[in-house]
């Protein structure tokens, strides 16, 4: 079985072979934090939001800001874009009315956790940072089951309507690491938390499974030991620290990889216990490494490391001054970037992940 998104065409899954007579999706809901967010924090919290609620958030494609971190469209839009469907609106918008949520929903909020962030913060024993958001994974679940009996009533309706429909299980995950070790938690305290994210975001999988849903595509985490951010915090004097084909943290890319390794056993043990259902691993860390190894083959002349939009230092990355504060600029042409703010990417970067997932070669079975 293999996941094959058709560019301006089909959307479809097929079972080993494309077949012309298979239903392309009719709607997508969509769960995670901010690598897929398109506007339930801007939504939830305009106070704690401001930054990204303004330019240069969202001036490369929307040429305004959506709530999206990032310049332009985020890997679900493209997904979306693939799929023939509008942009996926976000759930938070429902109150404002005016929104069709028939074609599918984001329920992604930035900052979002797996686990409760009450549980992490125990977890971690209060080594964790603020917290943007406590609309956690369990949450966003919640507002899908109070959207679901304006979707579809009867047992049948749903059925038919869910056999439709494409469910993205994230990427979620990244900020329960985040938090911890941007406070300073060491790696070895944080791989302790894997097997709890990881069960987390099975048990999400295996709830939307049982509400209904039956195609899934579960992301893995990004290569954070490439991200401004963690290079930033993180840098050393000591060489070895440093991966020699792309200058990003080994340690750090060998924890994401850790976690991936750990998350597709997980959903395999999901595919067992739901047959009927069809789970794919979408591969993050190895359709986004091509473009840190070689930038410019990507077209990133300015690298792959570097932040656009920042305030200065090393990457460009300004604890003080990140984008959109006082103190930051912008790059003229975030095309030639792949790092954005120094935690999320740009919209050229997530065009070539997603490029990588439609065309199949970064969508794994499970």
């Amino acid at each position: 079985m293999k996941l094959f998104f058709l560019l301006a065409t089909l959307c479809f899954f097929t079972l080993g072979r494309v077949s012309s007579g298979l239903p392309k999706y009719e709607a997508i809901f969509n769960f995670g934090d901010s690598l897929s967010d398109t506007g339930n924090f801007l939504l939830s919290d305009p106070l704690a939001s401001q930054v990204i609620a303004k330019l240069p958030y969202g001036e490369t494609f929307f040429h305004h800001a959506t709530g999206r971190s990032s310049d332009g469209r985020l890997i679900v839009d493209f997904i979306a874009e693939a799929c023939e469907l509008p942009h996926l609106p976000p759930y938070l918008a429902l109150k404002k009315g005016g929104q069709n949520f028939y074609r599918g929903v984001n329920f992604a909020v930035a900052g979002a956790t797996v686990l409760a962030p009450e549980f992490l913060s125990k977890l971690l024993r209060g080594k964790v940072g603020a917290m943007l958001t406590n609309y956690s994974l369990s949450a966003q679940l919640g507002w899908f089951k109070e959207l679901k009996p304006s979707l579809c009533n009867t047992k049948q309706e749903c059925e038919s309507y869910f056999n439709k429909a494409l469910f993205l299980v994230g990427e979620i995950g990244g900020n329960d690491y985040n938090y911890g070790f941007f406070a300073g938690g060491s790696i070895k305290q944080l791989k302790a938390l894997v097997p709890l994210v990881v069960d987390a975001i099975t048990m999400a999988t295996s709830v939307l499974i049982e509400e209904g849903a039956v195609e899934l595509v579960v992301p893995g985490n990004l290569p954070i030991g490439c991200l401004a951010v963690y290079l930033t915090f993180n840098g050393s004097p000591n060489k070895a620290y440093y991966d020699k084909r792309n200058g990003c943290l080994k340690a750090f890319n060998a924890f994401a990889k850790y976690h991936n390794k750990e998350l597709k056993r997980a959903l395999g043990t999901v595919e067992q216990k739901y047959p009927h259902a069809r789970i794919i691993y979408a591969d993050y860390y190895g359709a986004s490494m091509p473009f840190f190894h070689a930038p410019q083959h990507y077209g990133f002349t300015s690298g792959s490391l570097d932040v656009c939009c920042g305030g200065g230092g090393p990457y460009n990355f300004n604890n003080s001054a990140r984008c959109g504060q006082i103190g930051s600029k912008v790059c003229k042409d975030p095309s030639s970037y792949a790092n954005w703010d120094g935690i999320h990417l740009t919209q050229a970067a997530y065009s070539h992940i997603a490029k990588g997932l439609i065309h199949g070669k970064f969508t794994i079975p499970i």
